[in-house]
């Protein structure tokens, strides 16, 4: 009796500890400041200028999170220019800034490209933007242009009335007559980059670059078919090192992909017939501060 007993205590002390562990994890999250309680977080993150006075992190998700400490990539650079100024979401993690610097070089190299146009990466403090994309929250995504630069000089006005074009053809079953091999290198070299993660583009960019491929094949795992990026391709670099607060995005399957890009563009020729039973999809959820990892209120409330 005297044994059940001591086990009996000692179940109990256990319980007590980690009910007071619980309770001091919940007692040093940062309590969320009136004025942000129950605003969108997209208003809050957008109406910043500048980055925070802070280490660069990336904190949460690419669809949930921020960035402190974030970088702004240069408007124009030797080998590259930030389009669409007036977004002001050309900022990002200093290791983001870098590696477009260093694709936006080997670009410069391909015939015909004078560097590379870039679309968005993230706003001053990443977060949830005012519009548009979901994810570019921690300053770890890059949409860069399909558009050949021919120039590097464009003024202001100019970023923002020029456009990218389409690469696709057949909704995205195949590329069109603007696809050039130029665009397979560049893509292959930010895929080759170990900082990558994945490469967002159309189905059928995918599969041409598996038929194109007559080399090393490795790469091909990271590039990745989704729906839209026919104006663009979208680069997520993986969490840097020591950011211990960022959540990387599940590997890719292993192998090249190229029967899943495949599979797509099947799809896309001859739909399957629609799911009677498939759920109706549910509203957009707007994030608030209080669905965003803890730091995020410090950042913004950084200078």
């Amino acid at each position: 009796m005297g044994r059940i007993l001591a086990i009996i205590g000692l179940l109990a002390t256990l319980s007590a500890c980690k009910t007071e562990t619980e309770t001091t994890r919940v007692s040093t999250r940062q309590a969320i400041p009136a004025s942000m309680q129950g605003v969108e977080a997209k208003q809050l993150f957008g109406a910043h200028q500048q980055g925070s006075a802070q280490s660069a992190l990336p904190f949460g998700s690419y669809a949930k999170g921020c960035m402190a400490g974030g970088a702004m990539l240069p408007e124009t650079g030797p080998t590259w220019q930030a389009m669409r100024l007036s977004r002001n979401r050309n900022w990002g993690h200093p290791e983001t800034i870098d590696f477009i610097k260093k694709l936006s070089a080997k670009a410069a190299r391909q015939s015909g490209w004078e560097g590379l146009y870039i679309g968005d990466i993230s706003q001053p403090r990443g977060g949830p933007m005012l519009t548009g994309h979901r994810s570019h929250q921690i300053g770890m995504d890059v949409d860069i242009w399909m558009l050949p630069p021919k120039r590097l000089d464009l003024t202001r006005a100019e970023r923002e009335a020029i456009s990218s074009i389409s690469m696709r053809r057949a909704n995205g079953a195949y590329v069109n007559s603007s696809w050039t091999k130029q665009h397979h290198a560049i893509l292959k070299a930010a895929a080759e980059d170990p900082r990558t993660a994945r490469i967002f583009v159309f189905p059928g960019a995918k599969v041409q670059m598996c038929k194109d491929e007559k080399g090393d094949r490795t790469y091909l795992r990271k590039i990745r078919p989704w729906w839209g990026h026919h104006y663009h391709f979208h680069v997520r670099l993986s969490c840097p090192a020591g950011a211990v607060d960022c959540v990387n995005q599940a590997a890719p399957p292993a192998g090249d992909g190229c029967d899943d890009a495949q599979v797509w563009v099947n799809n896309i020729l001859n739909p399957p017939p629609p799911d009677p039973n498939a759920p109706k999809p549910k509203p957009r959820k707007e994030l608030t501060v209080a669905d965003l990892p803890n730091q995020c209120v410090n950042v913004l409330q950084s200078r």
